[in-house]
């Protein structure tokens, strides 16, 4: 099942950032319970495993992450990557995202370092007539898609609170990411119920989205360590802005324990002109 967006007025920030995620990218293109694990030993519920794998990420700490967001319309694939670190216990986090080079080939996109704090996005090097040195900020709960596709890249730890809805799941295997042995999950999860089930501080991001898609399922792939670390999650969706895009979002988490400092703008720092469509 795919998730379709209805068209929602976030407001005059929310809709311009909007654009950043997904006219910038598209512009540059023109549960099964049960059973075992085949080693012999019992498997838990595999739906109650997955939507587990936030609270063990929060009792993690922190972690890199690696992003990749791939946008598909017309037949043109276009991919936004980000790199960053994630703070899940303070609940902030730091990407930076490089977009994609323009449709001559050439990299004319600086990357845009993106703020990640419960309910709000901000932005650095956005473009569209924002001062290099000047940060924008977006209420995420404004946004049509709570900042799901928004940004370039899914927030990592928006991207583990939306498992808390994880239904129909199955185990697929055992098998590796960047070395390290997972078990490898397949499901979907219902945006309405992840919000009611997630953090407060993820809440309201979950709770817009829930309002913003007509359909809430979201089919997912999920890998997890012998610790029930997330360590890649993969999110399907179909979103609806001037045509129909389908969106792949992956994150990949590695390199726990890392520190994560993130450090907000001063008020001044903030850009509160306008933002050019």
């Amino acid at each position: 099942m795919v998730v379709h967006q209805h068209r929602r007025r976030p407001g005059r920030a929310g809709e311009a950032v909007l654009a950043a995620g997904v006219t910038l990218a598209v512009t540059a293109m023109s549960g099964c319970a049960g059973g075992g694990d085949g080693d012999g030993r019992p498997r838990a519920d595999a739906a109650v495993v997955v939507r587990g794998a936030a609270d063990t990420l929060t009792k993690a700490g922190s972690a890199r992450a690696r992003t990749a967001m791939e946008m598909a319309t017309g037949g043109t694939r276009v991919t936004i990557r980000g790199e960053g670190g994630v703070d899940f216990k303070n609940r902030m986090g730091q990407l930076l995202v490089m977009l994609p080079a323009d449709v001559k080939g050439e990299d004319e996109h600086r990357p845009i370092t993106e703020l990640l704090v419960p309910g709000a996005l901000y932005m650095k090097n956005r473009g569209a007539g924002v001062p290099a040195d000047k940060w924008v900020r977006v209420d995420t709960t404004t946004l049509a898609d709570g900042n799901l596709v928004t940004g370039g890249a899914t927030d990592p730890l928006v991207a583990a609170e939306l498992l808390r809805g994880a239904q129909e799941v199955t185990y697929v295997g055992e098998t590796e990411v960047a070395g390290t042995k997972v078990r490898h999950y397949r499901g979907t999860t219902d945006i309405g119920r992840a919000a009611g089930r997630a953090s407060a501080e993820v809440r309201g991001a979950l709770e817009a989205a829930a309002k913003g898609f007509s359909k809430d399922t979201v089919p997912f792939d999920v890998y997890l360590d012998e610790q029930g670390r997330l360590r890649k999650v993969r999110h399907r969706f179909t979103y609806v802005n001037n045509g129909v895009i389908d969106v792949s979002s992956t994150t990949l988490l590695y390199g726990f324990g890392t520190p994560v400092t993130v450090v907000l703008p001063a008020s001044g720092d903030i850009y509160a002109g306008k933002i050019a469509e």
